[in-house]
């Protein structure tokens, strides 16, 4: 190799060839390697690719879902309640909500469960309803007629004292003259009182002269009470009457659990005779009607009865104990002593005759 070849060799192996064939970069190969991997446009290294927007159809459907949950339990509670409650908390003895106006249907179906010594409201739904006078739910009190809000107030607990002394007596129950209920009766109302006269010693009363129609009654030889509750549900409402009278309305169903007197066993007999009345009484003003301070005058009172008798009037209930209730009971007419969405049939006073008892859906 001539001097001059030799220069140039060496010149060129620091300078390189031109056309020579250039080594790739360890950056560049691996970058011809992705774009042989994922052909495309190349993505800037500043740039960014947006999220894709998701459907939130599920969301907005579970919303709409709660959303209708929550207007179901404002509008209906107690029937919200029901469905997360098991069978045997109808039979826990809580009270329902009280009543304060007329309930749309009857109560619905409780447990097939028969009422014991022990557990006497068992599969009834007097079960939930409140103990005695608890049970008698009264509206507030405004001034009405001749009388002032307070005087309303004092009317109502009255009209309430009354149903308690008539119905809820131990003593009246036994059978006892009821001395309490007859003082807040107007003694100057005659009718009234010539009725009560004779209701409470005739032996042989009718249909109109049945102390049922207002007090409540058991002979003590033949049946006596199981414990000392008497499961009540009913209301107060008032209005004014006659001549500025405040006029109350009770609405009012007792339940009574009651044994064969005779029947000691801890096994015995268990009959639930199941009272519903409905009594008008008048608050008079003393300056339109001869009455006296404290009483007040009947108007109206009416009895409907199940697990009661169904043969004429004695004065007191007769529990049919066995089966003698089915001897009587018209089979192809049923009724449900539990359901208050029906009003009762008013007037000076109703009872149930021997060819008009129906059989009772449940008891």
């Amino acid at each position: 190799m001539s001097d001059e070849e030799w220069e140039r060799f060496l010149q060129e192996s620091v300078t390189g060839a031109a056309g020579a064939p250039v080594e790739p970069s360890a950056r560049a190969r691996d970058v011809e390697r992705r774009l042989r991997e994922n052909p495309g446009p190349a993505e800037g290294w500043r740039t960014y690719t947006p999220a894709r927007p998701r459907r939130r159809t599920g969301w907005y459907v579970t919303g709409m879902v709660a959303a209708v949950a929550l207007l179901v339990v404002a509008l209906f509670p107690q029937q919200v309640v029901g469905w997360f409650v098991g069978d045997d908390s109808a039979q826990d003895g809580t009270p329902s909500a009280a009543e304060s106006e007329r309930p749309g249907e009857a109560p619905g179906a409780e447990p097939d469960r028969r009422p014991t010594l022990a557990e006497p409201f068992r599969g009834s739904p007097a079960a939930r309803w409140a103990d005695g006078a608890a049970g008698i739910t009264v509206p507030p009190a405004r001034a009405t007629g001749w009388m002032k809000a307070a005087e309303v107030e004092r009317a109502l607990r009255q009209s309430r004292d009354f149903l308690v002394a008539a119905g809820l007596d131990p003593g009246v129950l036994r059978g006892e003259r009821p001395s309490e209920a007859i003082e807040l009766l107007n003694p100057h109302q005659k009718d009234v009182q010539e009725y009560v006269r004779t209701a409470l010693s005739s032996k042989t009363p009718t249909d109109t002269t049945d102390p049922l129609l207002l007090f409540s009654r058991f002979r003590p030889e033949q049946a006596r009470p199981v414990g000392d509750v008497v499961k009540t549900r009913g209301r107060l409402t008032y209005r004014e009457g006659k001549r500025g009278a405040v006029e109350v309305t009770a609405d009012v169903t007792f339940v009574y659990p009651v044994t064969p007197a005779a029947d000691s066993g801890e096994d015995g007999e268990v009959v639930r005779t199941i009272v519903r009345r409905e009594t008008v009484m008048s608050w008079d003003d003393p300056a339109e009607v001869i009455t006296e301070p404290g009483t007040m005058s009947l108007v109206s009172y009416a009895l409907d009865m199940t697990n009661g008798g169904c043969s004429a009037p004695t004065g007191y209930f007769e529990p049919p104990f066995g089966t003698a209730e089915d001897q009587h009971a018209d089979q192809d007419r049923r009724i449900d002593p539990y359901d208050r969405s029906k009003p009762l049939d008013t007037g000076d006073g109703t009872t149930v005759e021997d060819d008009d008892c129906a059989t009772a859906s449940r008891s």
